[in-house]
């Protein structure tokens, strides 16, 4: 009589032994709970952060530790609330950061234009919902197209620089972000498209149902300001955002990305369609931009060629860098850090008043200077970034081991 055996857990089927078992599915579950956390954290934000009690600790707190970042949280002074700097640092950059990570994390596809998609969003929001053309059309039929659109310039952009690499994919796709900053700059005549360095203004803000959010919304008492509103449509963007590049890297295509980032001839040799990944990884991409810009021109009401300057690519990029390249928690970290810091530091100038009684150190100029530092320091001590994803780290580990290695071997060969 043969005895009844229960299947083996497919973790140990593979040969994990069953402490690694239980270690990972701990870490899964604490993973859920922090994802969870930070949910509700995000959507109390508002509500607590603009409080009296909040705001008075935060007067107190400026003149100690973190004192510009805790006075930009709170709109210390009236001048920024956290309404406004939720949806530059947690909204639109991380949507960039994450559009970006899928070209140059997974991919490995060097793009130093990617802020051209984000105007092109931008752009076709403005010209579909504003007195420009006479056009109001809906925000979720202008969305779509926006983000049809950009894509379509992925694409366009992808096919002439599928044998480019490293530095060369960079020069062509710096050289594309020219060509669209210009455009935007000088397609004003003959036929007036873009009004040229004057903008758009006059831009529809996004309408659910039949409320503007523009607008203070009245609901159960309670009156929410327009800046809630909008810190929760963009909240609601990023996590949906979010969710799809976590599908696409752990999806067939987001393995046929890190194949082709690691080696491009070998994973042409195990049958990856390189063309059709590159330029799906260009597309995508471009259309996470190009959601961001068409919500960035609905909230502002007006676009400008100079609001997509080349250093806001540079920053995206620097964003992916700091917190871990091609790692989404990392990336999400990088983007909140890069745009509430350099902003904080804006303030610096007020506290050298209130304690010194004139500036010392132009806020903007030190501003920088702390900037640059913090990257190299970082590149030098961290280079993998503040969270890298477990491969790039056994990446660069290895790499490390194996230059030690040739370097131990020549000094054994010339002695």
């Amino acid at each position: 009589m043969s005895a009844v055996t229960s299947p083996l857990p497919a973790s140990q089927a593979q040969g994990l032994p069953l402490w690694q078992v239980e270690r990972q599915t701990r870490a899964s579950r604490l993973a859920g709970v922090m994802a969870i956390a930070l949910v509700v954290l995000a959507a109390s934000m508002p509500f607590w952060a603009d409080a009296a009690w909040m705001r008075e600790f935060v007067e107190i707190g400026c003149y100690f530790i973190f004192a510009a970042m805790w006075n930009l949280l709170a709109g210390y002074g009236g001048m920024v609330s956290i309404g406004q700097q939720a949806f530059f640092g947690v909204g639109g950059y991380v949507m960039l950061a994450l559009g970006l990570n899928i070209v140059v994390g997974f991919a490995g596809l060097l793009d130093l234009g990617f802020i051209a998609f984000y105007a092109i969003g931008a752009y076709v929001y403005a010209l579909l919902a504003s007195p420009h053309f006479g056009l109001h059309l809906p925000f979720w039929a202008i969305l779509p197209i926006s983000m049809a659109l950009a894509g379509l310039f992925g694409v366009l952009l992808g096919t002439p620089t599928l044998r480019l690499r490293g530095d060369y994919l960079a020069i062509v796709t710096l050289g594309f972000h020219e060509i669209i900053r210009i455009f935007l700059n000088n397609l004003n005549a003959p036929y007036n498209l873009t009004n040229g360095p004057q903008g758009i203004n006059l831009i529809d803000p996004i309408t659910i149902g039949g409320h503007a959010l523009s607008r203070p919304l009245e609901l159960f008492g309670v009156t929410v300001p327009a800046t809630y509103l909008y810190y929760y449509v963009f909240l609601a963007f990023t996590l949906l955002l979010m969710g799809v590049a976590i599908r696409l890297q752990d999806s067939r295509i987001g393995r046929a990305w890190a194949a082709l980032r690691e080696d491009e001839v070998a994973a042409a040799a195990m049958g990856i369609n390189t063309r059709n990944v590159k330029l799906l990884a260009f597309a995508m991409g471009a259309t996470f931009a190009g959601l961001a810009g068409g919500l960035f021109a609905s909230f502002q009401g007006f676009v400008s060629p100079e609001s997509f300057s080349l250093w806001e690519s540079f920053l995206v990029l620097c964003m992916i860098v700091l917190g871990g390249m091609g790692h989404i928690p990392g990336v999400i970290l990088g983007a909140a850090l890069l745009t509430v810091i350099p902003e904080a530091l804006r303030y610096l100038g007020d506290l050298q008043r209130a304690a010194l009684g004139h500036v010392v150190l132009d806020p903007a100029d030190l501003r920088m200077l702390l900037f640059g530092i913090a990257l190299v320091a970082m590149m030098i001590h961290r280079p993998a970034g503040l969270i890298p994803s477990r491969q790039r780290k056994r990446e660069l580990t290895a790499r490390d081991g194996v230059a030690e290695q040739e370097q131990s071997s020549l000094y054994d060969t010339k002695a």
